[in-house]
């Protein structure tokens, strides 16, 4: 692959500089004394002890090709190195040594830092990632529909009428549902008219004028992007519309008196919302009930929450059916940085599809309705080309644009034929497929799609577009103006609850499943409910307008529901729904000690301090830890039923090799031990109290020490280190960029921006769209200049 715009501005860059200096040098009429700077007192030690295992400036050698990188600070460094180093024998560094060959590291090839500063980070070269092309597909086609931003309302309009048809004349009430989960038995629904002589007549003759109908019409939200199952149950006539289209998706309209499930797969959008309507009839069927479910993707079936239904109205949202390959993930975040040939099938099969979609909808997408004219028809179909490819292309066509993307294509063939050229032109283009950085000068509708993408992962809509055309997307206060607008998007919420998926890994265990000997009552409902609860703790935080980070890492706040109670030890009602449960537990500590997470990161029987001390270490601490020199099978706790779970750990990890890494991972990962491999609190592992001690040394070399997961929480909360860890995988989340490359000191200004708010995640967002935009707008300014410096140098 060639080298990205940006290496090229730099190479092109040195050689202006080096230039413009050496012109300066001659010209100049003084002398300029270069003196030779002392060699660091740790690079002796480190050639001695060190080079010929690791390289002379730490990039590996053929014994140990690793690089010594990482974010230890100077006391961890020297402990590691006055335990284990030179490796090739008996005699290790003294302290003293240890501590000067560490200084010598950190300065010049082991730090963050120096890592920068030998290999500056630039503003990659990308494509969009699955997720971005899915959703600017997806919002691409709707663009040409009318809008409806998620209402406050809550539920579905429900029409009920006094006989099995939708007679308007029969029409009893109107309300809002909240849902879809009515179960009528023998009788008609509340606030029906009583029959005269009811009690007076044959059982089978109030059968016979029973016969009712019920309309629920609304829209749904997907909470997250997925594979979805709709379900519908009932003994008596239903169909479900879905997506506004005139054919029932499901179709159960011939009952037969036993309830019937019928299941309708669906892959939808997160932060999008989808027209739904039930249609239900009740004839001579002696009770009648019916349900509106969904099987999401981590859950087992449930009747759609409340939360999740609005009883307004929406155009549909065209979602790609085309399976894509998982974009990179290895830096901790998705990056388009590859392209492979699965992926460039992958875009060819999504632009047939969307292709077909097009010439099958063009008439309502292009406003084309039976009395449109032949001449005026043609006149339509060329505007919706040339906005189509516009508005994929994120700015204004030139010339040769309109006639290679839009008026080519169609020439001589049928409409039906140049309609899907233009689509498959489009979408196949570099100019849809990659990011604004490599295309020409940073303008208003690089700012308008850099917002976008940050904050939606997709792209712009009218507003932004109408105010790039009229230029008033140029200024730091308008780029902010505008992401004060699109934060409180449902696409910024959805993205801001997949980006805290990713930061507390829930994507780690797609399934969770223990012993049934140690936990026979934990099965997959429990675990769906596990997860219902942390959803509904996320997306509260979400909404809520501090969003104080925290908060989130403290508040003992939980959503329970009768199962979740009675299993965790909490006095509810069995049939209780979700609510929410201050408990006053001094072992539990916010979102860290939700029993979804203490689950996860366990074995089926036993718990796992490694794999949760890995988790604090990894993500909420942002410590960069090397995969173990192999792989490692954990005690068996029957060969060693003496000894509890914290001493197993502390025996298998005790090697030298090991406690290179779990001296950090093993003190994060006790103080969690006051909770079971299902998070239960527990006072003792195998007839042993708990012992929750443990501890951090942080990058300043000071020893933080706790007994409790509360006490960790409540140090983590509070420590910088985590505040600039969550800043940064934020920011990359968000941009898919590294933040280093928008300047030495960008992360710093972010995270005193993001303490200085309170820790409002929200803010931070917010913050980074605008700063990120202006960033890289500054970027480009820079690279031109740069470029017009090189012009001009002979």
């Amino acid at each position: 692959m060639a080298a990205s715009p940006q290496i090229c501005r730099v190479s092109r860059h040195v050689l202006a500089t080096l230039t413009v200096l050496l012109t300066l040098v001659l010209s100049a009429e003084v002398t300029l004394v270069v003196a030779d700077e002392p060699p660091h007192p740790g690079a002796a030690l480190y050639a001695e002890k060190c080079a010929r295992c690791h390289g002379e400036k730490g990039d590996g050698t053929a014994d140990y090709p690793d690089a010594l990188t990482g974010d230890k600070s100077l006391v961890e460094l020297k402990l590691v190195i006055s335990r284990t180093m030179p490796e090739d024998t008996d005699e290790k560094s003294s302290p003293e040594e240890a501590e000067l060959i560490a200084a010598y590291m950190l300065d010049q090839f082991y730090s963050p830092l120096a890592q920068e500063r030998n290999r500056p980070a630039t503003v990659d070269f990308s494509r969009l990632t699955v997720r971005q092309f899915e959703s600017s597909v997806a919002d691409l086609i709707g663009s040409f529909r009318w809008n409806n931003p998620w209402p406050e309302e809550r539920g579905l309009k429900a029409s009920y009428y006094n006989l099995r048809s939708f007679n308007k004349d029969k029409l009893v009430y109107e309300r809002v549902d909240p849902g879809v989960n009515s179960q009528f038995g023998e009788s008609k629904p509340e606030g029906f008219p009583t029959e005269p002589d009811m009690e007076k007549r044959r059982p089978d003759d109030i059968h016979d004028n029973m016969e009712f109908s019920v309309q629920w019409r609304g829209i749904l939200l997907a909470p997250h992007t997925g594979n979805y199952e709709l379900i519908l149950r009932s003994e008596n006539g239903v169909r479900l519309y879905f997506q506004g289209g005139p054919k029932p998706v499901i179709d159960g309209w011939v009952s037969a008196g036993s309830v019937f499930e019928h299941r309708y797969p669906v892959r939808l959008i997160g932060g999008r919302s989808y027209p739904i309507s039930v249609h239900f009839f009740r004839y001579k069927e002696k009770t009648s009930s019916v349900v509106l479910g969904w099987k999401r993707p981590g859950h087992v079936d449930e009747v759609i929450p409340e939360r999740y239904l609005s009883p307004k109205d929406s155009p549909g949202l065209f979602v790609l059916n085309t399976p894509f390959p998982p974009d990179d993930r290895s830096i901790g975040y998705e990056r388009g940085n590859a392209i492979s040939k699965e992926w460039q099938d992958a875009v060819t099969q999504a632009a047939l599809e969307t292709a077909d979609f097009v010439v099958e909808k063009i008439n309502s997408l292009a406003r084309i309705d039976d009395k449109t004219s032949p001449e005026e028809k043609q006149k339509k179909l060329a505007e919706f080309s040339q906005r189509f490819v516009e508005r994929a292309f994120r700015r204004p066509l030139s010339n040769d644009e309109i006639q290679l993307y839009c008026v080519g294509p169609r020439e001589n063939v049928s409409e039906e034929i140049g309609l899907k050229r233009v689509v498959l032109l489009t979408l196949m283009s570099p100019h849809f497929l990659y990011r604004e950085t490599g295309f020409g000068t940073f303008n208003d509708f690089s700012a308008a799609s850099w917002l976008s993408y940050t904050l939606w992962d997709s792209l712009p809509d009218e507003q932004l577009r109408k105010l790039a055309q009229e230029q008033k997307l140029r200024t730091p206060e308008q780029i902010r103006q505008q992401a004060d607008r699109m934060l409180s998007d449902p696409r910024t919420r959805a993205k801001l609850l997949e980006f805290l998926g990713q930061w507390l890994k829930l994507d780690h265990f797609a399934e969770i499943t223990k012993s049934q000997a140690a936990f026979p009552d934990f099965g997959e409902g429990l675990v769906s409910d596990l997860r219902s609860s942390l959803d509904m703790m996320l997306e509260e935080f979400v909404n809520s307008p501090d969003a104080d980070l925290r908060q989130l890492m403290l508040d003992n706040g939980y959503y329970l529901n009768g199962r979740l109670a009675a299993y965790y030890g909490v006095e509810l009602p069995a049939e209780a729904p979700f609510q929410k449960i201050t408990l006053n537990d001094s072992s539990r500590a916010g979102v860290l000690t939700h029993p979804l997470l203490l689950s996860g990161f366990a074995y089926d029987a036993e718990s796992s301090p490694i794999h949760r001390g890995v988790f604090i270490a990894r993500n909420i601490l942002g410590r960069r830890l090397k995969p173990p020199p192999e792989a490692v099978a954990p005690l068996a706790p029957d060969l060693h039923q003496d000894l509890s779970t914290r001493q197993r750990v502390i025996l298998q990890t005790s090697p030298g090799a090991c406690m290179t890494c779990h001296v950090l991972i093993n003190d994060l990962g006790f103080p969690l031990e006051q909770f079971d491999a299902v998070g239960r609190y527990r006072a003792t592992d195998r007839d042993r109290p708990v012992d929750s001690a443990g501890g951090y040394l942080n990058r300043d070399g000071q020893q933080a020490s706790f007994d409790t997961a509360r006490g960790m929480a409540e140090f983590l909360a509070n420590s910088p280190e985590v505040h600039e860890a969550f800043v940064e995988q934020l920011f990359q989340y968000l941009v898919k960029q590294p933040v280093r490359a928008f300047g030495p000191d960008r992360l710093r200004e972010l995270t005193e921006f993001f303490a200085q708010n309170n820790f409002n995640v929200k803010k931070l967002a917010h913050q980074i769209a605008v700063t990120s935009a202006v960033g890289v707008q500054d970027l480009k300014k820079t690279a031109e200049k740069e470029e017009k410096v090189t012009a001009a140098t002979p």
